[in-house]
């Protein structure tokens, strides 16, 4: 089912593409309406702007499902292993005050007194 389903998808995008590669521009619409050559067109003098559209929101949507679909397979697909996320290691609250740091020379606890504790 996801390899019809990812098949299905890239032609839809294809399809797509080539739909919109086909489309005119704002600007073409400017000439033709000076009379230059709006009766030869293949749909008409109207243009062929509703059939473009529709097809194109048609298809996007198509697109939109297709791409959602196979996100959810996708999702069902993945499995987390207990080997790749392990357990959360618990440290004591004493050992996480012991440092490794070595000790600042001259430092006493009378001069932190400034320190907010």
């Amino acid at each position: 089912m996801e390899n019809f389903i990812l098949i299905f998808h890239f032609l839809i995008a294809v399809v797509l593409i080539g739909l919109i590669l086909l489309q005119q521009g704002k600007g073409a619409e400017a000439g033709a309406s000076f009379g230059s050559g709006a009766s030869q067109t293949v749909f008409g003098s109207a243009g062929s702007w509703n059939f473009f559209s529709r097809m194109t929101a048609i298809l996007s949507t198509i697109f939109f499902v297709t791409s959602v679909s196979l996100a959810v397979i996708a999702k069902n697909k993945t499995v987390v292993d207990s080997e790749l996320l392990p357990e959360l290691e618990v440290i004591p609250f004493d050992s996480a005050l012991e440092t490794d740091l070595p000790a600042v020379q001259g430092s006493t606890e009378s001069d932190n007194s400034e320190v907010p504790q």
